[in-house]
């Protein structure tokens, strides 16, 4: 039996895909009915792994292909002498293919099978093989209850393949998912397995190939890209005779009166993440402030939208936007910055008024929306955001000719050409104020040290969920400066500054 990956693939599939995957194996030459053998091997691998002292098994099956992973599972666990019981919510009469053919099979060998009925009693490890990654509508009747009853039993939980109810595509729910503590998935992994309301259902989440011939599933184009360490684009090291011009200046430009904070914080951000030097062009108010916090930082009082220019133009990199406001001082402001031929990233409120249409963003630039300021750009819901953030993030990078960034859980790259990468890390401590200020501060210190956009912003996305993660496992109250001394460290383990 093939071993579950520790370490999951950096490649991502729509549930099309991965059947896509699937069929060209069996065309290979291996059978279907051997495909869900191993799958259910893997389950069981897994499931004995996780919970060492279970004894009994709980099978909630449907109608297909993953209804038939599970009857071969419940098989495995009786003729290890667990305590096993099977409820079906299709008729197991009208099965068809490999899927009649596994529950054959497991009936021969002694596993008995009963429709679920509300009510009926629950043991041991509960596991959710019900729905499968076809599912594209909102699941009703017997099929939500049985889920509903699932997540209420306090017992452990095993999704076989995806969580039920969960889109493979989108990581939306469609109506009521199962709740899993752990998911094994197979062949390829699914985009919808990391991104939007996933986190709450997958779990643990465990991948087998079963044992698939790399030849046939590799030329099979993939959605998306994990980030992980291996495959991230990095900034070159350093000559030893490196001098702060050749790393590029960071403007910033924010900060209206009581909320200085967020373009202090962007600016230290740019600063500690290598950017060879940096300026803050904010309220004189927040002059005293940002000088005494960061006085490496050249900071200028601006008032008006003429003082402007002769920042800029000593600048490679723009960052606009943290603590800006929607103010004629934020207006007059952005409309300056928008004109200059320079690279940008552009937060907050400097794309709240980018969707009033009363600017344009310049080409090449790189935008970093949470859901909110997504819907705004897009003239759609919030709801309608999170309900498929791919087709999201890709509309706003079309739309704008630029990277887009959608932060959430499972954060969003995507450029302009087609290309989308998922950052899988992170903590729920970062549910916290000026994250996005610090992380706009470190896209544009790593453009500076002569990254292309789309990879700044990967690698930006991925030091800032990493470093997250990391502080948020002390706990509640994490800062947003927090982040700051850990991305620095990350950034260093990942690519030293000196060659």
């Amino acid at each position: 039996m093939a071993q579950p990956h520790t370490l999951l693939p950096d490649v991502l599939y729509t549930a099309a895909q991965v059947r896509d995957l699937d069929a060209r194996l069996i065309a290979a030459g291996t059978p279907g009915l051997e495909l869900m053998h191993r799958a259910a091997a893997a389950c069981w691998q897994a499931l004995r792994l996780r919970w060492p002292q279970a004894d009994a098994l709980t099978v909630f099956a449907g109608a297909g292909n993953n209804g038939a992973d599970g009857y071969l599972l419940a098989a495995l666990a009786h003729q290890a002498r667990w305590a096993v019981q099977v409820y079906t919510l299709a008729d197991t009469t009208a099965l068809v293919g490999d899927a009649a053919a596994a529950f054959a099979q497991a009936r021969e060998q002694g596993v008995a099978s009963q429709p679920w009925v509300e009510g009926s009693p629950l043991q041991g490890v509960v596991v959710d093989a019900l729905l499968g990654t076809g599912l594209s509508r909102a699941v009703e009747g017997a099929y939500k209850q049985a889920i509903a009853t699932i997540n209420a039993s306090d017992l452990p939980i095993l999704a076989v393949d995806i969580p039920s109810g969960l889109s493979a595509d989108t990581g939306h729910v469609l109506g009521e998912a199962v709740h899993a503590d752990l998911t094994v998935t197979f062949i390829g992994l699914k985009l919808g397995l990391f991104t939007g309301e996933a986190p709450a259902c997958v779990g643990a989440l465990i991948f087998d190939d079963l044992q698939a011939d790399a030849a046939v599933v590799t030329p099979v184009r993939a959605e998306a890209t994990r980030l992980s360490p291996p495959r991230l684009p990095l900034p070159a090291p350093r000559p030893a005779t490196a001098h702060k011009g050749q790393f590029g200046r960071v403007l910033v430009i924010g900060g209206e009166r009581g909320t200085g904070g967020a373009a202090i914080m962007a600016a230290e951000a740019a600063l500690r993440s290598g950017a060879g030097m940096v300026s803050l062009a904010t309220r004189d108010v927040h002059l005293a402030p940002a000088l005494t916090r960061l006085p490496e930082v050249m900071t200028a009082a601006v008032e008006s939208a003429n003082q402007l220019p002769r920042l800029i133009e000593p600048a490679s990199v723009v960052v606009v936007g943290p603590g800006m406001g929607t103010s004629a001082w934020a207006r007059s402001l952005l409309s300056v910055a928008a004109s200059q031929n320079k690279a940008q990233v552009w937060d907050a409120d400097a794309l709240n008024l980018l969707a009033e249409g009363l600017v344009s963003l310049p080409e090449g630039a790189v935008i970093t929306p949470h859901p909110g300021e997504a819907a705004r750009l897009l003239g759609i819901s919030t709801a309608q955001v999170q309900a498929d953030r791919p087709a999201a993030v890709r509309a706003l990078a079309s739309k704008y000719h630029c990277v887009c960034v959608l932060k959430g859980a499972g954060s969003l790259i995507a450029s302009a050409d087609g290309r989308l990468a998922l950052c899988d890390r992170g903590h729920p401590a970062m549910a916290t104020g000026g994250l996005g200020d610090v992380l706009s501060g470190l896209i544009g210190a790593l453009l500076a040290q002569h990254m292309a956009a789309f990879e700044a912003a990967c690698l930006g996305v991925w030091l800032h969920a990493t470093a997250g993660e990391q502080e948020g496992a002390k706990g509640r109250g994490l800062a947003a400066v927090d982040l700051i001394p850990a991305i620095r460290q990350l950034l260093e383990e990942l690519a030293p500054c000196k060659a």
